[in-house]
């Protein structure tokens, strides 16, 4: 295995998150704000350099989706600890999460894995996160309020994890239908 640039900057963006959360939790709101923007950034840039050098790696294709979910969660997760985001919403969006890797856990474990494979509605509720974030920790660092703005990605948000959810929900029922049909239980 090899480590290419892409995979450093994706490990950068692993260190970056608790940097990000200590900033929020000291309410230096414009450093958390600026950790999130090298993050995005620095998310963009690894993509950019793994298509178009040939830098594509499968570690990178496990890191990378991990290292972009776990600064989401943690930044909504102590904005809703702080008021910043209505805590049903963060609830809603970690719940999401591990129920998708719960599904994927048990699927292996019954030796029936299932290739999770971003959906549509996955990579718009993603987009809108990442937005409703960067909306927050920007009126925070800049101490602004975009309030027509903020309320309606929390709610676009809210509908499409859960759309998210239903939808990985059905494609893994999808995928386990039928799993050990014919045969008897210890078989």
């Amino acid at each position: 295995m090899r480590l290419t640039i892409p995979n450093m900057i994706t490990i950068m963006r692993f260190v970056l998150v608790p940097a990000v959360v200590l900033a929020m939790l000291q309410e230096r709101w414009d450093w958390a704000f600026a950790g999130f923007l090298i993050a995005g950034i620095s998310d963009g840039v690894d993509g950019f350099i793994a298509r178009h050098f040939n830098q594509f790696s499968r570690l990178g294709a496990y890191l990378d989706p991990m290292a972009d979910k776990l600064l989401l969660v943690s930044v909504f997760v102590v904005l809703g600890f702080s008021g910043e985001l209505p805590l049903w919403l963060v609830v809603t969006m970690v719940s999401r999460d591990a129920l998708i890797v719960c599904a994927v856990l048990l699927s292996t474990v019954m030796a029936h894995p299932v290739e999770m494979k971003p959906l549509l509605v996955s990579k718009a509720n993603t987009a809108i996160q990442i937005v409703l974030a960067a909306v927050v920790l920007g009126e925070l660092a800049f101490d602004i309020r975009l309030d027509p703005l903020r309320p309606a990605l929390i709610l676009l948000s809210g509908v499409l994890t859960v759309a998210s959810a239903a939808a990985y929900l059905v494609a893994w029922l999808r995928h386990m239908s039928g799993y050990g049909e014919g045969s008897t239980p210890g078989t």
